[in-house]
């Protein structure tokens, strides 16, 4: 395994808004689309598209334009403006793929909490059901800019934005699962349900589990969405060979869990990182021949490599989302940025790593 080697850095430019939201220092999704640069953080319902300040060699990525996911799908919960926690990206095709946590979350014990009533709030558990997404947007050229459209028409079918219901949830659909169920109730940080990465390679879209991750083995789904043909706007999800709707691969990623998942060919690229709430370590591994498994895999020995070993920070630095940059180099972007990251006029310090040959 290589450590990492930073190439060149870029520069990504948030608007007014996304820094008041803090946006910039939250971020959780990253997918490079030609000259554009789609981005989503973790405490908004939103995804934000940046363009590229020269087509060959970016060395900022600005312009910011903010897409409301409430404008494209009906999402589920009541408040449009919830936070859906959205952890990855994906493009494929004629479409932008965006998938929420699913997790539950708990209250922190902040500076002024004291005695009991600090440790009340550490019990409190909630969720959100804004969290609980998978959305399909249909992308067209518009100004000859890639842009969510509310209908395209790809080989003669016209298609429209579409979401996973209610019914068929996620966590709804693995309550019976025998060893993703039982960690339903239990909060994402503290190694529960926490889906962090989505990969879309022809009808296969790959879901990355942060958590939980089982005896050091980390969890990655593979779904077979399609189109209802009754309602263009719903998402329904074709059955496996073995009569469940996902299909589970287990990875070994020396216990850590997956943050991110990025397809290179017929592989995918795997940010992994602790489940826990901890600063590291942090690495890229390869899973080879993803796109061509045709069973639940035990993705171990020769399927599986470190790649790159990522640095992290004490308490920021987090490494949540990466892209490709041509066949060699990946974009890495981070969570909890440190201040050096952070300019004056507030762009935040991306990181394009090589690739070990």
């Amino acid at each position: 395994m290589t450590t990492m080697t930073v190439d060149y850095t870029v520069r990504l430019r948030f608007g007014e808004t996304s820094q008041a939201a803090a946006t910039h220092t939250n971020l959780s999704a990253v997918r490079l689309d030609g000259h554009v640069l789609w981005i989503a953080g973790d405490e908004t319902a939103t995804l934000e598209r940046l363009l590229a300040d020269h087509p060959e060699k970016a060395a900022e990525f600005g312009d910011e334009t903010t897409f409301r996911l409430a404008d494209f799908v009906d999402l589920p919960g009541d408040d449009e403006n919830e936070e859906a926690d959205v952890e990855g990206l994906a493009r494929a095709g004629d479409f932008l793929w965006a998938v929420g946590s699913h997790s539950l979350r708990r209250k922190q014990i902040k500076e002024q909490h004291e005695g009991r009533g600090a440790l009340k709030r550490l019990a409190r558990v909630e969720g959100q059901d804004n969290r609980q997404i998978l959305v399909r947007l249909p992308i067209a050229d518009v100004d000859g800019v890639p842009t969510p459209v509310r209908e395209v028409e790809v080989d003669g079918v016209r298609h429209r934005p579409a979401a996973l219901r209610r019914r068929d949830n996620l966590r709804s659909l693995l309550r019976d699962d025998e060893h993703l169920g039982p960690f339903l109730p239990i909060p994402g940080k503290d190694n529960g349900l926490d889906i962090e990465g989505i990969a879309v390679r022809g009808d296969r879209v790959y879901l990355g589990l942060r958590g939980p991750v089982l005896r050091g083995w980390a969890f990655v789904l593979e779904l077979r969405p399609y189109v209802d043909a009754d309602d263009p706007t719903r998402l329904r999800l074709r059955d496996f060979p073995e009569r469940l709707p996902y299909r589970k691969h287990v990875l070994d990623l020396d216990g850590l869990g997956v943050r991110d998942l990025c397809p290179h060919g017929d592989d995918l690229l795997i940010l992994a990182g602790p489940t826990m709430d901890l600063d590291g370590p942090v690495r890229i591994y390869r899973w080879h021949g993803a796109a061509t498994a045709d069973i639940p895999t035990i993705v171990r020995d020769d399927l599986i490599t470190r790649e790159l070993e990522i640095a992290y920070g004490e308490g920021d630095d987090h490494a949540e989302g990466i892209s490709m940059l041509g066949d060699d180099r990946v974009l890495v972007v981070y969570d909890s940025p440190a201040r050096a990251r952070l300019t004056d006029d507030g762009a935040v310090i991306a990181d394009v790593v090589l690739l070990p040959r």
